[in-house]
């Protein structure tokens, strides 16, 4: 049995990890997690029932970044000498890589992301396997491993989430009542400087026109008017998915959520300027997405074409629809993750061998 430590950045991380923890554990693997305060990252990981090692606050800023990166590294070296892993892993955790480098460990890492081109900068290299979707855009030499699937389906897909629908009767939804979920970023991620979304005047525009279809919910990074903050959805973490799965549609800066939305048959409108491969296959492949990338003119352009899916009514079924193809042509992702790992270096041998992750 190995030691496994799998280090957690970002809320989005802990639910990728989360099912892939347990079927170690399930076999016998110990698992060590380190995890830093990134939005509602340490509440997801208690609401789940993991034990975590804080390695403390995420940084904004360049020089702040910098700053922090090595105070992580110190934070996870200790760890590590303490914990001895035989695997490092995360999801575009460059801390994860050159700590195992520095043990002289094995690292794991998954990234979908192109634009993180700092995150890549700073990661690559010292990883030793690096998995991406089969339609990354990038190519990062011998070390990477494609697979045929999203990370959101590492806890999306039907083998592992079953809605509730009691997230409805917490905030006063009758069944089969319409509402659409409206996400908003903060910029303030490495590969967003210089970049900037919506303004709450947009905001309240959208909430205004909307409104007409149903109830609008909005999750927000960034701070909200006092006038916006009552559409603010006031749920347990844990519950946005089941939340979002009964959605008449999800409009966002959010690519995670976007994704999460199309894997779960929720109309999804990603209105963003970067990029990505997956937001483009579910787009392009399935007719999950609609993308808007510029920003003023995509903003317009996406609450039009809201407006009128919303006219439709029966978009939920046409988009049920539409998942289905998805699904069937997709992997068990968190299958694929436990293998990789329960096999390894067996594992990363073949699949370096396979075109999509499939092992024969």
């Amino acid at each position: 049995m190995m030691k496994v430590l799998v280090d957690i950045g970002h809320p989005a991380h802990v639910h990728f990890f989360k099912n892939v923890i347990w079927e170690l554990e399930k076999k016998g693997h110990e698992v060590k997690i380190t995890a830093r305060e990134k939005e509602i990252s340490l509440d997801l990981l208690t609401a789940y029932g993991f034990q975590y090692t804080n390695l403390g606050k995420n940084r904004t800023g360049l020089i702040n970044k910098a700053i922090g990166m090595l105070k992580m590294d110190y934070n996870m070296y200790r760890i590590a000498k303490q914990f001895r892993p035989d695997i490092l892993t995360g999801l575009g955790s460059m801390y994860a890589a050159q700590v195992g480098k520095l043990i002289n460990k094995p690292s794991i890492l998954f990234t979908d992301t192109e634009h993180a081109k700092l995150v890549h900068w700073l990661t690559n290299p010292f990883a030793t396997v690096i998995c991406t979707p089969t339609c990354f855009k990038k190519d990062f030499g011998q070390k990477q491993i494609r697979y045929n699937g999203y990370h959101e389906l590492a806890y999306l897909h039907p083998d592992y989430f079953r809605p509730n629908a009691k997230v409805l009767d917490e905030l006063g939804l009758a069944r089969g009542e319409r509402f659409i979920i409206l996400r908003f970023v903060s910029w303030k991620a490495s590969h967003d400087i210089g970049r900037k979304g919506f303004d709450m005047a947009t905001i309240k525009d959208y909430v205004k026109k909307l409104e007409s279809y149903g109830r609008v919910f909005i999750t927000s990074e960034a701070t909200l008017t006092q006038d916006l903050e009552k559409y603010r959805i006031m749920i347990n973490s844990e519950k946005i998915h089941d939340l979002l799965y009964y959605a008449t549609m999800y409009i966002g800066e959010g690519a995670t959520m976007a994704s999460e939305a199309a894997i779960l048959g929720t109309p999804s409108l990603y209105v963003n300027p970067l990029p990505l491969g997956y937001i483009s296959e579910e787009s392009e492949r399935y007719g999950l997405v609609h993308i808007f990338p510029n920003p003023k003119e995509g903003q317009i352009n996406a609450l039009q074409k809201a407006l009128e899916l919303l006219e439709d009514k029966n978009l939920k079924n046409e988009w049920k629809e539409k998942r289905k193809k998805l699904i069937e042509e997709k992997i068990d992702v968190t299958h694929f993750i436990v293998e990789l790992i329960d096999r390894y270096p067996k594992s990363t041998q073949e699949y370096l061998n396979t075109e999509n992750g499939h092992i024969p």
